[in-house]
This record gives C-alpha cells, structure tokens and sequence, in this order.
C-alpha cells in the first residue's frame, strides 16, 4: 500500500535548509574553503569539558525533569539578571532545550494555528518559516534592505495594521545574516508599538553575548515581559554547539503552556550537556570574551579586504557573519555568482537568496573561521573579481 501521499500536506511547502543545501554541494569540490555555517572555530572551553567529562564518570544518565536540572536553570537565571538586566523565576520561568532551535520549535508551535502569520524584519535567519508553515501559519516579511537592516517603529507599526491576523512578531538580533544589532532606545521603542496590539514577541537572542558595539545586550523582554519569549542557548557563546543547549525565558503563564509541546518533542534535555552548561553559565560566564576580540578583528579585515571590490556591506554590530551586497557590475543572482566564483576559486560563501526573497543580490560569509582561512578566502575573492572586470 502506498502511503507516500498521506504526509502533513503543509510539508509540501518545506524544503530542505537553502543553507545546508549549498553547503553540501559546494563540499563536493576539492580544495574548498567554507565560510558557510554559523559555527564557531573554537573549541568548547576546557573548563566545560571537564564537567561533562565528570558527569559521564558521575553516571548522570537519567532523565531531568522537563524544565531541565533546577541548578541550570537557576544558573540561566543569575546569568540573565546580571549580564541582561532580566529577571525570571528559574522554578517557573524557564524552560532548557534541545538548543535554541529546538526553543524555536517549541514556542512556535504553542502558539500559531492555522491562518495565523507572523511578522519577521527580513533578509532573516531562515529556520523560522518551515516551522511556520508546518503550523500552517504565514510568515510575512518586512523589508529592511533600503534601512541598514534595521527594523524601524513605522515599519512594524505599518505592519502590524496590514496584518490584522498577526499572532506573532520573530525579533532576531544580533541578526543572522546580516550582524545588525539595537541598542537601548531602538528596541523600548519597538517595544512600545508592539505593548498596543495583542501579540507575542519571539526574541531570538542566540548572538546576544557575540555583541561587539560596548554596550550591553538590551533585551525587549525587559519593556514587553508580558508578551515576549525570549529565545538564547550556549551554542554560539561558548562554542558548545553539539551539546545542545537552548533556553526559553518567559512569563510563567506562557512557560506553563509552551512546556507541554517541549515536553512531547524532546521529553528533557540531555543530562550531561546540562551540567556541562552550568559549569558554562557559572565559571564560564565570561567565556565568550575571548572569541568576541578575534571575530572583531576577522570582522574588521574582511570589511577592509571586501570594501576596496565594490561590495556594500552595513557594518554588523554582532554574530559572526558579513551580509554583503554584490557590486552591479557582476552576476546579481547570488545563487549562480558563488557556485562560479566556487568552482572558479574554490571557496564557498551563501547565497544571500537563502535568507528570503529580500536577500537577493547579497552574499553572506561567516567569519567563524580561522584567519588563516579568512585570509587566504579574501585573496582568492580579490583575484576572482579581479579577473571578472578583467583588470
């Protein structure tokens, strides 16, 4: 019997990550540089190491309970209160995840039914729209292109009357792709139009420690805590990607209902990447410092090495990824100006169409890379475009 057609017929509108996609085909040629995926270069501090290391000799094998170990979420607390000015009740506030995308997952699903949408500032993280389709929900995209990427009071306000239906609105920031982040007086005031209309805030504040502008990390959960979720995990700040670790921080009205899928997906988190992760939030609660000093240099040479060339790039604030505008004298298709430029110098880049339709006609390249590799990325860039313009 053929049950091939009998699938959630929304999963006919997903495809696999664009951003997967490219990577694994232009892996398939030899000699190829990436700077393609958002992962850190470094390793896990050893410090953490070592306590997952003593968990596994501890034998702590068995399931936590659904919100995850009470002293990580407790941890999770002190770590947000002192570097965000937030404050969350970890007995019932805070939810640990199977990393931030499973927090994503999680909160989407809880909250979206069928004509729902969802408000995004766009080009955007692509993980957002499958799961908003798979709820059989719209994800409506702000264009932020003419503004630095930046999403503006008028813009989403202009939005939100559009789009009476809207239940939420997905904040990303520092942004993946492009790095632009807000400061205090940008988001209380995004927060402010968002406080007149009966929706949620997803905060996506994965970056928020990879925050390069000397200021701290405003969280709009500190003006809108009634109706935000913020989203944030360890996979970017202390390179601890495989063990993943996310987090959800919400009111406990909101916690107490989100908890109910979390706990259908994933049951619990894994026990030892959580007390890998106290140990992270505790005596690694700087950790991130380290890497935060060589991104700003890999961020400020690639700037330097890609601005010369014609590329427009708004110098990103946060995260660890350049989203650069293509000059008008090459290939605008971003798709087919990097499978060239990789089977011509063999290194890879992401189509900047990968991050919605507003993305076109830019490139996004992560510098999570060594600067050896960064280095040797760039020459190859200079001399490919070189070659194009045949100078």
């Amino acid at each position: 019997m053929d049950v091939s057609n009998l699938f959630n017929s929304n999963l006919d509108q997903i495809k696999i990550s664009a951003i997967r996609r490219f990577d694994q085909e232009v892996s398939k040629i030899p000699g190829m540089l990436k700077l393609t995926l958002g992962e850190p270069d470094f390793n896990t501090p050893e410090h953490v190491e070592a306590a997952a290391v003593a968990a596994v000799r501890a034998h702590e094998s068995h399931y936590t309970g659904m919100s995850g170990l009470l002293a990580l979420r407790e941890a999770a607390s002190q770590f947000v209160a002192e570097k965000y000015d937030l404050q969350f009740d970890p007995e019932s506030e805070i939810l640990v995840t199977v990393g931030a995308t499973e927090a994503i997952s999680a909160s989407l699903m809880s909250i979206l039914v069928a004509g729902d949408k969802v408000l995004t500032p766009a080009p955007l993280y692509p993980g957002y729209e499958p799961l908003i389709q798979l709820a059989g929900a719209e994800m409506v995209e702000i264009d932020t292109t003419t503004n630095g990427f930046v999403l503006t009071p008028g813009m989403l306000e202009a939005a939100l009357i559009a789009n009476p239906e809207t239940k939420a609105v997905i904040l990303n920031y520092p942004s993946n792709p492009t790095g632009v982040t807000y400061n205090r007086e940008e988001i209380k005031a995004l927060a402010e139009v968002i406080q007149k209309y009966p929706v949620f805030v997803i905060s996506d504040e994965i970056y928020s420690e990879l925050n390069y502008t000397g200021e701290k990390h405003v969280s709009i959960a500190e003006f809108a805590r009634e109706q935000t979720i913020v989203l944030n995990g360890l996979s970017k700040s202390h390179a601890m990607t495989g063990y993943r670790i996310g987090f959800i921080f919400a009111d406990a009205v909101l916690t107490s209902q989100i908890i109910k899928t979390h706990q259908y997906f994933v049951t619990a988190a894994t026990t030892v990447s959580q007390f890998a992760a106290i140990e992270a939030l505790t005596n690694g609660k700087d950790d991130a410092a380290v890497m935060k000093k060589e991104y700003v240099v890999r961020r400020d040479y690639i700037i330097s090495q890609m601005t010369p060339l014609g590329f427009e790039i708004a110098k990103p604030d946060g995260a660890f990824y350049i989203f650069a505008k293509i000059p008008a004298d090459l290939e605008q298709n971003s798709f087919d100006f990097l499978i060239d430029f990789a089977n011509e110098k063999q290194v890879a880049f992401i189509p900047g169409s990968a991050f919605g339709k507003y993305g076109e006609g830019y490139i996004r390249l992560s510098y999570a890379a060594s600067m050896t590799v960064i280095t040797e990325a760039m020459a190859r860039l200079t001399a490919y475009v070189t070659e194009k313009r045949g100078l």
